[in-house]
């Protein structure tokens, strides 16, 4: 039977919706334990069915789903999931998105627009959820928005050490904050790292999605390796046009790290061409066929989900594993 009982007979069990598989997998290697069978399938008019061919009576459960294309299907197969536990008498429910959904809109710019952001947190409490737990907020309001514990995961120590293996002389190194909202996570690369900051002053176009009318360097990155950090990658045409004006300013190289590759639309041909030298991102979402490039390096987040569900279920301390990252 899949799931792991500890000696006081709790019993933990993952579930796994059918976005992003294979992260899920290797969480459940991470744990020593195995996904929970599941049937899903969906009827011809694209309705989603959800059968767990296991007994959740009792146990604490987590529902791993990454919110990748076509978002909105995973989302509401989540939910399904969900219901269908708190259905079948699970002792706690906990949600787990790699990556959250709708995460960019989390306030109002103009009138009459939504915050979808909210309305996650309120479908996935809605539908059962006790906990949430995800990976790299877009912003850290939107742990206020779930009513209930959110255990908030940071890629940046994985991310971080992994760059400053790849530059070894860290001296040469600028951190880059690609906009005046990335800053403080930038100061914590900087920090780690012991490297300068610089950033990217961007305008955009409040008008339309994905558009920047103009990007200027603020600091000195001649002839440094210029490290270009964000919490995600989506069309790409923000981090390369910040990467050319980079290299017009005089970097000698340029590395991009973010911690969702969500690469939709124009991504792949953009990071093609791009004089960007590195890609480095997380599986928190998985990698199109067409993005299998040498240039994008993925790290796995497994471990660090692992560790955090081990730490809920034993009723530990989930901030302990990421001291000094906010």
């Amino acid at each position: 039977m899949s799931g792991i009982t500890t000696s006081g007979e709790k019993k933990l069990k993952l579930f796994s919706g059918r976005a992003h598989h294979e992260l899920a997998e290797e969480v459940a290697r991470e744990l020593g334990t195995e996904l929970v069978p599941t049937k899903a399938l969906d009827f011809a008019n694209g309705e989603i069915y959800v059968r767990f061919l296991d007994s959740a009576r009792g146990a604490d459960c987590f529902v791993i789903q990454s919110h990748t294309a076509p978002i909105n299907q995973w989302i509401m197969e989540q939910l399904i999931m969900i219901d269908a536990l708190k259905r079948a008498s699970a002792r706690s429910i906990t949600a787990i998105l790699p990556f959250y959904g709708y995460a960019r809109q989390d306030k109002k710019h103009l009138g009459r627009e939504p915050i979808s952001a909210r309305l996650i947190a309120d479908l996935l409490r809605t539908a059962g959820a006790d906990r949430l737990m995800a990976v790299d907020l877009h912003t850290a309001q939107i742990q206020g928005f779930f009513d209930g514990p959110v255990d908030h995961l940071f890629a940046l120590p994985m991310l971080a050490d992994y760059v400053g293996n790849r530059v070894p002389d860290r001296s040469k190194l600028t951190i880059v904050s690609p906009d005046a909202g990335r800053v403080k996570v930038a100061d914590q690369w900087c920090d780690r790292l012991d490297a300068p900051l610089a950033i990217i002053h961007k305008r955009r176009d409040m008008t339309q999605a994905n558009t920047i009318l103009s990007a200027e360097v603020v600091g000195d990155v001649r002839d440094r390796v210029c490290v270009l950090v964000d919490d995600m990658i989506d069309t790409a045409g923000t981090i390369c046009a910040a990467a050319d004006a980079l290299f017009d300013a005089g970097a000698a190289d340029v590395i991009v790290a973010a911690t969702h590759g969500v690469l939709s639309g124009p991504a792949a041909d953009r990071l093609k061409n791009s004089r960007v030298s590195e890609f480095v991102f997380t599986n928190t979402l998985p990698t199109p066929a067409q993005l299998q490039l040498d240039k994008i390096t993925t790290l796995s987040i497994a471990p660090s989900i692992a560790a955090a569900v081990r730490e809920v279920f034993e009723d530990g301390s989930v901030t302990s594993l990421f001291e000094g990252v906010h």
